[in-house]
């Protein structure tokens, strides 16, 4: 199925954050096993999130200074991007709002709004092939995800997607109407593009695109993440919402079915 395509917009960190908000910033980063938690919005788009940290007890170096698509990346052995890309809507916003309703009865009622969410793709580090999609609720009521992001992998500058690939995610799913996601917190979602790290893997795929709720959001809400210039694809799969990097790689390892 053909993605359509939203315009990006990288989020940029204005001057007038302060070095008391840089520390608490810092004071999220964690390592798989812990929660991540959103950061404010910038004064120049609504929903730009904290830099997470990632596996292997170090995080990651980002750069959201550029323009475009999203931030400058560089790349690692098997075109892993090093560097954190991110992503928000188009609509007016200035920083994330407290106080509202964080209850998860409340979430299942109210699907999340593209307003209220900053997106961000980035290298699960010490992988070759794994990717972090963590979805930050800015927003001041917690609000329901449907339980993985809706994603494909092509070429971005193709004029025919229909031959984008679609990941593997687990099936046999049941249980609560949505994902919930308190205020200034995340849902991290895993894929990892060469599971079985094989030969024969397709080369041409250099873009991930990403539908943070493929139940109520219209493909138009798109967001486009480049990657690296030497990643190879074979058989993705990708795991559902989860709090922490190491509960989203567990689900990831159980995709079985078509997404």
């Amino acid at each position: 199925m053909r993605t359509i395509r939203n315009r990006k917009r990288t989020a940029t960190i204005g001057a007038a954050v302060t070095a008391a908000l840089a520390l608490a910033l810092t004071a999220c980063n964690g390592d798989d096993s812990g929660t991540k938690s959103a950061g404010p919005a910038s004064n120049s788009a609504p929903a730009a999130a904290s830099q997470p940290a990632d596996t292997a007890g170090s995080s990651d170096t980002a750069d959201t200074s550029g323009s475009g698509k999203s931030a400058d990346t560089a790349t690692s052995g098997g075109g892993a991007t090093e560097a954190v890309n991110s992503s928000t809507d188009k609509s007016k916003g200035s920083t994330a709002k407290t106080g509202g309703n964080v209850s998860d009865s409340y979430a299942y009622k109210h699907p999340c709004k593209s307003a209220d969410l900053s997106v961000r793709v980035y290298a699960r580090q010490g992988s070759a092939t794994q990717h972090v999609i963590e979805v930050n609720n800015t927003g001041a009521n917690a609000c329901g995800l449907s339980y993985f992001p809706l994603t494909s992998l092509g070429a971005a500058n193709a004029k025919d997607h229909s031959g984008d690939i679609r990941p593997l995610v687990p099936g046999g799913l049941g249980g609560a109407p949505a994902y919930p996601v308190k205020p200034k917190t995340a849902a991290i979602a895993v894929i990892d593009l060469n599971p079985s790290g094989a030969s024969g893997a397709l080369t041409w795929i250099n873009e991930l695109n990403v539908l943070a709720d493929g139940d109520h959001m219209p493909n138009a809400e798109t967001l486009n993440f480049p990657l690296g210039p030497d990643v190879k694809v074979l058989d993705p799969k990708l795991g559902l919402y989860r709090s922490t990097v190491a509960d989203a790689v567990s689900s990831m390892k159980q995709a079985d079915t078509k997404s």
